[in-house]
């Protein structure tokens, strides 16, 4: 259950109502995930969601990309809804059950094709150390350009904190749902 209760449209402020609405209207139809949460803060909730609107239907990547780099930043966090969103968008986007599966287990996928590899590494590298290594930021230069890293790293960014606000409040992932489990090594600060 989630630390916080829903809110019913017809107890709304006007504000919380009009991104509400948007949020709706838009290509997500529904209002769930961090967007339950968000509404606690309209102003906030209204550019986030223009943002991730952007993220996830407006970036230069076809969603078998953007997808890769969704999974990779869910797993990274253990944001146990946005990997039962986002797994089977990948897969209807086109990304293969194989690294899919490699993903939810934190391996990286023995089989790749090129541009799923350079997202891959591209976003692992910038998840693990905050920043992203010369060789696959050069490879995703080579392929993507400037406009491409520079949506990808919007992509993780938001992710990681609709990651966050997922964790922080508890959202609950369907009855029946496979979670994820715990990653094999603690992230750096944590304690092992």
């Amino acid at each position: 259950m989630s630390r916080l209760p829903p809110l019913s449209p017809d107890r709304m402020t006007p504000p919380q109502k009009a991104v509400h609405d948007a949020i709706v209207s838009g290509p997500r139809g529904a209002v769930q995930g961090p967007f339950a949460a968000w509404l606690r803060s309209p102003e906030m909730a209204d550019p986030a969601q223009r943002l991730g609107a952007f993220c996830r239907f407006g970036s230069t990547f076809p969603p078998r990309l953007s997808e890769l780099a969704i999974l990779l930043t869910a797993r990274h966090w253990t944001a146990q809804f946005e990997w039962w969103a986002h797994a089977r968008m990948a897969r209807d986007g086109g990304l293969g059950d194989a690294v899919i599966d490699a993903i939810r287990e934190g391996r990286r996928p023995a089989e790749m094709q090129e541009d799923e590899a350079a997202v891959h590494d591209f976003c692992a590298s910038a998840l693990r150390d905050g920043r992203v290594a010369e060789a696959p930021y050069r490879r995703v230069i080579a392929l993507f350009g400037e406009r491409g890293a520079v949506e990808l790293v919007g992509i993780i960014g938001y992710y990681c904190m609709v990651s966050l606000t997922l964790n922080v409040f508890e959202v609950p992932v369907p009855d029946g749902s496979r979670p994820l489990a715990p990653p094999a090594s603690p992230r750096a600060g944590e304690s092992g």
